[in-house]
Formats: structure tokens, sequence, C-alpha cells
């Protein structure tokens, strides 16, 4: 994560560019507090994953500062949600940009121009320039309905029915160049019932992956969860195997 300057103890600093003081500093010194760790998130949906991140915000259940939203749809109803709830929004369409990757260039200028602590891609519909990504190492996360690395991509509940798994669930993952291929911080398990059909395990999933996400990107912005060369640490030490949901909504 990006390195925070500690406030001094002085009278508060004037206003200067983002190049001559960091943005943790200025924060501090105008607010008199402790800056909180904050997030942009992506969507191109519904959004009801980001309205459970700004429902969590607005408790200590979430204890971070939802910058903005941004989105590549600026019709969806994500965007909506944000409006509703006072924060910022960006949204660009892809069809207005020669190519993907300039496309990908303008919306993440717009994120970095909010400069998050992390984006959090939740149900952001489109692949991502890995050039893109890696600006973003280790920053960036993304939830995805699948137990990766089973079943990337889009498709997941049918594919899962289909070739008769056991069980089936969600996983929020680092995100890296390769489509939903990041290492994984933690996971979200549920059964799959005789006779189960693709909406009826999204419907059963969904709370789910709410509280996975909420309890994911709460256990990073403690500090808990950093992604390292040696991968995913908890603590300090290296993940063996994503951490799991639990019935009272933490990893374990």
């Amino acid at each position: 994560m990006r390195p925070h300057k500690s406030p001094t103890p002085t009278a508060p600093m004037p206003p200067a560019s983002p190049s001559h003081c960091d943005s943790a500093t200025l924060s501090t010194a105008r607010e008199g507090k402790a800056k909180k760790f904050s997030l942009v998130v992506l969507c191109s949906g519904r959004g009801s994953n980001l309205q459970a991140l700004i429902d969590a915000a607005k408790t200590d259940a979430l204890p971070v500062d939802i910058l903005a939203v941004c989105s590549d749809k600026p019709d969806c109803l994500a965007l909506d949600r944000a409006r509703d709830a006072g924060i910022a929004t960006r949204a660009l369409r892809p069809r207005d940009f020669a190519t993907r990757v300039d496309f990908d260039r303008a919306l993440f200028a717009d994120v970095a121009g909010f400069q998050p602590d992390l984006v959090v891609l939740a149900g952001y519909m489109r692949i991502i320039d890995p050039a893109v990504v890696d600006a973003w190492h280790g920053r960036m996360i993304n939830i995805h309905p699948s137990l990766l690395p089973k079943y990337p991509g889009l498709h997941t509940h049918q594919r899962a029915i289909e070739a008769g798994d056991a069980e089936h669930g969600s996983s929020v993952h680092f995100v890296t160049g390769e489509l939903d291929g990041g290492p994984v911080i933690a996971q979200a398990v549920l059964p799959i019932v005789p006779n189960d059909t693709a909406d009826a395990l999204a419907s059963r999933l969904l709370p789910l992956e709410h509280h996975l996400l909420l309890a994911a990107t709460r256990a990073i912005a403690g500090g808990e969860i950093v992604l390292h060369d040696e991968g995913v640490l908890r603590a300090g030490r290296a993940l063996v195997a994503p951490l799991r949901l639990t019935s009272d909504g933490e990893l374990a």
C-alpha cells in the first residue's frame, strides 16, 4: 500500500499541491484527525456489492472512506446508488475511445485523481489492460463468483452445476494481468443442492459475497492482509490456502 507520512504536531499546513506534500498529510493537517483508509469502487451493473460497502462504511463495520465510484456504464444502477450516498461518480463510454487501452488509461487516470489506497472491482465487467493493472499492483482487488481457480470469466454458476460440483462460492483476489487469476485472499463457500439452477445458486450466494467483500476489504484496510513477493500475507505470514468466510462474517 502507498506509505503515508505522519502529520506534524505543529499548526495545520497551508494548502499545497500533491507534488509538494503527501495527500494524507494534507488531509490530516486540514481536518485535525487521521485519514481513513480510502477506496475507489468500479462497477458495471446494479451495484449490490457496492451498496454493502456503502452501508458498512456508515458504521464501524468498515472504517473506510469511499471516495468515488467509477464505471464503464453511465446509466448503471451502481452510479445511482453512489449519488444517493453523496459519493462522487465518474463514467466513461468505451465507444468514445479508439482502443480498449485508451479507455482503460483514461478511466484509471480518473481513479488515480482520487488517490485511493485501494481500488475495488465490484461487478466491473471489463478486462483491464495488463499495463494499467500493473500500476496498481497490490492495491486492487476483485470479487468473482466462483471458487477460483475454477471458472474464471462468465456463467460461473451454470458451469459449476454442469460440472457436477458439490459446492460453489465466491472469491476475493488481488488483480493481476491474468483474467481472474490473481492471488486469492479469501472465499465464501456454499453447497450445490439437487435440482439447483444458476439463478437459485446466484441468489443464495449473493449475501455471502457481500460479507466476503466486506471482510476482505476490512482486513486490507487494517493492514492485516497485504500482497508480497511471497504471495498473500496475513499478519506477516504467507497464506497456504485462501481464507474462508465464517458464519459470523470473519475470515479464518
